[in-house]
């Protein structure tokens, strides 16, 4: 059982993400939150899973020297990714119906990176998950948006809510993923750096 390997360790999440800490909880696993901020900003050049994996990691820089020898940091990053574009945080409500309109009706990319940092080594996972929006009116865009208010979100979106339950028609690979976290994807990995 991973909970067995990981009491020789100390696993810390640096998310502000209540997702990401509720899921390692429901994992039932012990950590502690430490986070510094850093400006999240990438290469114009950096394509889909290649940003995410940019950012995992960028958000680690700043707690690496503080970590000690049985620390395990994990970091993430969450893209979506459409029409060869990342849909990141919408700053008002205009980018996000944008966003939300763009996606109706198609398949869109969501690709989270997850970052695994001790003193000795740094390790980078990701996962792609393929979400279909069915053809959302724009009455039911305004209403998610008002009522759910998704700006701390990629894509304007959170596949957990109403929009999920009425919008979604389609999705193939993690759901967890689609959430913020690929569980799966971190459990196993976590297993193979303390067996």
């Amino acid at each position: 059982m991973l909970q067995d390997q990981l009491k020789n360790y100390n696993l810390i999440l640096a998310s502000g993400s209540p997702r990401r800490k509720q899921f390692l909880m429901d994992m039932g696993l012990d950590f502690e939150i430490r986070m510094k901020s850093v400006e999240e900003s990438y290469p114009e050049h950096l394509e889909g899973g290649d940003i995410s994996d940019f950012l995992a990691k960028l958000k680690a820089e700043p707690l690496k020297e503080s970590l000690s020898s049985k620390d395990i940091l994990l970091t993430s990053d969450t893209v979506v990714w459409h029409n060869k574009k990342s849909l990141a945080k919408a700053s008002n409500e205009m980018e996000a119906v944008d966003m939300l309109e763009t996606m109706s009706g198609d398949w869109h990319q969501v690709i989270t990176s997850v970052c695994f940092t001790t003193t000795e080594a740094q390790k980078i996972v990701r996962q792609v998950t393929e979400v279909k929006f069915a053809k959302l009116s724009r009455q039911e865009i305004d209403h998610y948006i008002s009522t759910f208010k998704p700006y701390d979100k990629a894509g304007a979106y959170g596949i957990q809510e109403w929009i999920g339950l009425v919008g979604i028609e389609e999705i193939k690979g993690s759901y967890t993923n689609v959430v913020g976290l690929p569980t799966q994807l971190v459990y196993t990995t976590l297993y193979e750096m303390t067996k």
